[in-house]
């Protein structure tokens, strides 16, 4: 059974850097042809997806996000980063982890953590 777990801040300042770890367990995140996302949904908004990482290590964003976004891993701690920059309320979400088969659907998420961004 492949779990994922979301860990970090649930508030930030405006301006400041968000910054969530996922931690996860029943796989590995080197598996062959696997990718580690990062997904929010703002409030009364719908699922956005942000990023991910690949199983050999590349990384893919958002366009509309790449400027800020950085996703990085730790493969000795089988877990993935998501770092986003000069954060505003508007990134105030929920924001979750999942992974997937290439780039297809998710087949595993964790439950998700709020952001709050507000000073």
């Amino acid at each position: 059974q492949v779990q994922l777990q979301e860990s970090g801040p649930g508030l930030v300042a405006p301006s400041q850097t968000l910054s969530l770890t996922c931690t996860v367990s029943g796989d590995s995140i080197t598996t062959n042809y696997y990718y580690w996302s990062w997904i929010r949904q703002p409030p009364g908004k719908g699922l956005e997806w942000m990023g991910a990482i690949a199983y050999f290590g590349s990384t893919y964003y958002r366009p509309s996000l790449k400027s800020r976004t950085s996703i990085s891993r730790d493969t000795s701690k089988n877990q993935f980063t998501l770092q986003l920059s000069s954060v505003t309320p508007e990134d105030t979400a929920v924001y979750y982890c999942a992974r997937s088969r290439e780039l297809d659907g998710m087949d595993y998420w964790a439950k998700g953590t709020l952001v709050t961004v507000s000073s």
